[in-house]
């Protein structure tokens, strides 16, 4: 950088502008390094000075006082503490000699009221420090879940573990696991009745608990299992194994878990590799109505994970109790990170029933079908509903005059377009009611009034039929879109 001598100048002398001939003061603004001005100073202290083609710079150079400013100032200071010391001589001696304040009142009470308000100040900063936090013990979300007479979480684990078993089921195309819940010590066992459907052999493994050494087999531990009785509807069914000594579970009541508890579940997802695992959350809500593949039902939702092969295990409270039954099929199909379970006070009819009879007692119109959907309807120009594809001998249906391929559109003066909302109102009434059915037939409308009857099979009045009439009466989906297909 190039060096100039910083002389002081009294004043300056404005310069010319070079295009436009107007005058301009200079200041200690920047300039554009493509201004070309000479060296000046405004008596400021501050020297601007540039050449072509470098940028502005400031440089501070302070004045020098003269000796003569410089000894008046000193002298001005001297009288000003002298007046000071004389002053505070004065009220130092007054005070002495009088023994009274010289202070005013006033300022006494202002004094006052400054200490009061630092000592106020002090006391409130310390009952806030008193109050903070100790952010190093937060509890956990469990913690907060858990009622403070709950077991704990391992020792639960440790209670409810040997109660729970692995369901292995031979399907036609394959296998198919699931878990299942201990309820007596002679081998009954609940589970879900879609881990068991379709089933041409199921087995039971137990829990390594119930290993007498440590050269037990897995095979050592299976048992082969016959389905007591199972309800598609509610999806409950119970096995039962030849089997002594085993660990019951203790059930709780549904009716009493309060929204935000603690939730565990114990299951085998995807498959005996990963037995027995355990997961917790919360209870999310509780009398959730779902209608899944045409089955209404009424559920617990939670948000512990539950994935296949968790199925039929038990969703249990903080006190080690079974308070549900999980159905990974029902949290699959409404999405990620949404568990359900079937509520034990709701299950234990149902078991009872199956226990008994081997099917539950309901009321039943004595047919089988399908739903008519949005697709098959416009493809038809009929209406949506039930359709019917096989009536029962000796039914309510058949003696009322209900034929193969009416559509049932109403229930007692509601409408119906599928399966569930059917049962939804039939399962409201009592064996031997008359219902009032709307049908569809032929392009007019009509109403029978059918007899209810006790339901015989856990299938009646399903959308599944195993009749052969079936596929002679009725083409499938994939068959009429193939049809309407053929047309173009």
């Amino acid at each position: 950088m190039s060096e100039f001598n910083n002389n002081y100048h009294n004043g300056y002398e404005p310069e010319t502008d070079r295009v436009s001939g107007s005058f301009s003061r200079p200041n200690t603004n920047s300039y554009s390094s493509s201004s070309r001005y000479n060296s000046f100073s405004d008596g400021s202290g501050y020297t601007n000075f540039n050449q072509q083609g470098s940028s502005n710079e400031f440089y501070y150079s302070p004045h020098k006082p003269s000796a003569s400013k410089g000894k008046k100032a000193l002298t001005a200071i001297i009288a000003v503490l002298s007046i000071i010391a004389l002053g505070t001589t004065s009220i130092v001696c007054y005070t002495l000699i009088t023994g009274n304040n010289p202070v005013s009142p006033q300022t006494t009470a202002s004094a006052k009221a400054d200490d009061n308000d630092s000592k106020t100040e002090d006391t409130s900063a310390g009952s806030n420090d008193s109050s903070q936090v100790d952010r190093k013990n937060l509890p956990t979300i469990a913690q907060l879940a858990t009622p403070s007479d709950a077991m704990a979480i391992p020792d639960i684990v440790t209670k409810v573990s040997p109660s729970v078993v692995g369901i292995s089921c031979i399907l036609s195309q394959g296998t198919a696991t699931g878990s299942g819940i201990i309820m007596s010590a002679d081998g009954y066992i609940i589970t879900n009745a879609h881990v068991v459907d379709g089933a041409k052999s199921v087995s039971v493994l137990l829990p390594k608990s119930y290993a007498k050494s440590s050269s037990t087999k897995e095979e050592d531990l299976t048992y082969k299992a016959t389905i007591v009785g199972k309800d598609t509807q509610t999806d409950i069914a119970v096995l039962k194994i030849d089997a002594k000594d085993l660990t019951a579970c203790e059930f709780g009541k549904s009716s009493e878990i309060k929204v935000g508890e603690i939730s565990i579940v114990i299951g085998n997802p995807l498959g005996f590799s990963l037995a027995n695992s355990v997961t917790s959350g919360i209870i999310s809500a509780k009398d959730r109505v779902l209608t899944v593949q045409d089955r209404t039902m009424n559920l617990i939702q939670t948000d512990a994970s539950i994935n296949n092969g968790n199925s039929g295990g038990p969703l249990i409270n903080a006190y080690g109790q079974v308070i549900g039954i999980t159905s990974a099929k029902v949290s699959s199909t409404y999405g990620e990170g949404l568990g359900f379970a079937i509520p034990i006070d709701e299950a234990m009819p149902v078991i009872k029933s199956l226990m008994e009879n081997g099917y539950v007692k309901r009321p039943s119109l004595g047919i089988t079908g399908r739903n008519v959907s949005a697709t098959y309807a416009e493809y038809y120009n009929i209406p949506r509903g039930y359709q019917v594809v096989y009536v029962n001998k000796g039914s309510g249906a058949e003696k009322a005059g209900v034929k193969p391929n009416d559509i049932i559109i109403g229930i007692n003066d509601t409408s119906v377009s599928t399966l569930g909302e059917l049962n939804v109102v039939k399962n409201k009434c009592k064996i031997g009611d008359t219902v009032k059915l709307t049908i569809y037939r032929d392009g007019k409308m009509i109403d029978l009034n059918v007899t209810l009857d006790e339901a015989k099979s856990a299938d009646e009045d399903s959308s599944k039929s195993n009749n052969n009439d079936y596929s002679q009466q009725y083409k499938s989906y994939s068959d009429l879109f193939r049809d309407y297909l053929n047309n173009f």
